[in-house]
């Protein structure tokens, strides 16, 4: 009887032993991290489960371009974040935290999945508003944060305004004269401007950010306005195509 009782004991324990190293295998490959691939700064990790997330989401928001940040760098890709700007579509960084708990709460993803969805809905009056402004954007994008917000950063380069402006003077001076000769001397002009200050309007790029899709706006505005006046032309740009010989 005795021994009846030890070997189901014993049985009792193996059974045990090999529950636990079930549940301890399933919670390694639940929680177990992997590189991710796609476009990362640092080396951001995922569990499997994250990982799946992270892939539905880049799926649902197709038009956005995802950055996955590590935890060590967040604040170096906030420093650096107009680096990583898209011209084509708005780059959503996101840190590896953040797409670890979207994937396990529900409540905090619906947040933060509202955030980016919000952003969506404003991309077609970002890309008006810098038509319409004459801004010319080497890029754009958005950073999640924590605390339930974004920021948003721009790529702009200031001396795009200076040089619509010079254009549209040498417009005018197009309508008042029409002659051959003298129009193709004020492109020839215009195209050694252009060339003399290529490599300044190349350099001459600033990276603008805001709380909000409005703010940033008015900032990129606020900026290109600066940008002309600290542009206007010289008292010898302006002598350019007016001064004429009236004594021949």
């Amino acid at each position: 009887m005795t021994g009846a009782v030890g070997q189901a004991a014993d049985t009792s324990a193996a059974v045990a032993a090999y529950e636990q190293t079930q549940s301890t295998a399933k919670a390694e490959k639940t929680t177990g991290k992997n590189k991710v691939s796609g476009k990362t700064i640092g080396e951001p990790q995922l569990s499997e489960k994250a990982q799946k997330y992270y892939e539905q989401l880049k799926k649902k928001y197709g038009n956005m371009d995802f950055i996955l940040v590590s935890k060590d760098m967040k604040a170096a890709a906030q420093a650096q974040a107009g680096s990583y700007a898209n011209k084509n579509k708005m780059v959503v960084l996101i840190d590896e935290e953040k797409i670890e708990r979207m994937a396990e709460d529900e409540n905090y993803r619906k947040k933060y999945e509202g955030i980016i969805s919000g952003a969506t809905s404003q991309m077609q009056q970002l890309k008006k508003s810098l038509t319409s402004s004459g801004a010319k954007v080497k890029g754009y994008g958005m950073q999640v944060n924590d605390g339930g917000n974004a920021s948003f950063f721009a790529v702009i380069d200031k001396s795009y305004e200076a040089q619509r402006k010079r254009i549209a003077k040498k417009a005018e001076q197009k309508a008042e004269d029409k002659k051959k000769a003298q129009k193709e001397e004020r492109d020839k002009r215009a195209e050694e401007a252009r060339t003399q200050k290529g490599d300044k309007a190349k350099e001459d790029l600033v990276t603008v950010t805001a709380s909000s899709i409005d703010e940033l706006i008015n900032k990129i505005n606020n900026t290109m306005f600066a940008a002309m006046s600290d542009n206007m032309e010289t008292e010898a740009e302006k002598r350019v195509g007016h001064n004429f010989d009236y004594s021949a």
